[in-house]
């Protein structure tokens, strides 16, 4: 399993925000979304083969109960089954964050789904050929509603524009009921100048839907840099 990087941190989004985590990063991305936040693990992947219990033994570095297996995209690798069930059998509580866009059977105890709303590609002038593969790839209705109904999910959606909220009630009449709280809605944003510009309109949308507004604390905490 190639990996970016095994780090100690906090929980910076979602249900689990604040909660402290050993982050294992995988390398790799079948989609290329134009706001993505960690190029290292999709645009330009970096990083080495692991092992599953070289994984194991940095997780185990650290006196830690949360694991988060992120990326990049973490389903591309099968590795994910049995490091994911050897964490559990440690005692660990795993996250998985997903795009949704693959299905691996795999054992965890939160599914962190994010998928990826049209306007979430790269500009076909500037990269065609990913333009193209990440608008077939990044909606895989199949795959996002056996996530729902397989696993204890929440249903994190990046958001730019206010018009996007009706792309997400779309997405949600396709899929199994989901609980309105477990839907989360992040500001699109890799500076906290960027994120407290989306910070007057996205809470009062999120409070009209039943719906939760998602900060994204790693970047407020630290920025945008590696390792948080």
């Amino acid at each position: 399993m190639r990996i970016a990087e095994i780090y100690k941190s906090v929980q910076g989004e979602g249900r689990l925000t604040g909660t402290p985590s050993v982050f294992v990063r995988a390398s790799g991305c079948n989609l290329r979304c134009w706001f993505c936040d960690t190029p290292y693990a999709s645009w330009q992947p970096e990083g080495q083969d692991y092992a599953v219990d070289e994984i194991i033994a940095e997780v185990e570095e650290w006196d830690c109960r949360h694991a988060v297996i992120t990326g990049g995209e973490p389903m591309l690798f099968a590795e994910l089954i049995p490091l994911c069930r050897q964490l559990r059998r440690r005692g660990r509580h795993v996250t998985i964050e997903t795009a949704g866009t693959l299905y691996l059977p795999v054992e965890c105890d939160l599914m962190s789904v994010s998928p990826k709303l049209a306007g979430s590609g790269p500009s076909p002038a500037e990269h065609p050929r990913w333009a193209r593969r990440h608008e077939r790839q990044r909606r895989q209705l199949d795959v996002l509603a056996r996530l729902v109904a397989e696993y204890d999910c929440q249903l994190k959606f990046v958001i730019d524009q206010p018009a996007e909220a009706c792309e997400v009630e779309s997405l949600l009449r396709e899929l199994p009921p989901v609980a309105p709280d477990r839907v989360l809605l992040m500001p699109q944003g890799r500076t906290a100048e960027e994120l407290a510009a989306h910070a007057a309109w996205l809470p009062p949308l999120c409070r009209e839907r039943g719906w939760t507004y998602c900060p994204r604390r790693q970047i407020e905490w630290f920025g945008a840099v590696r390792g948080t």
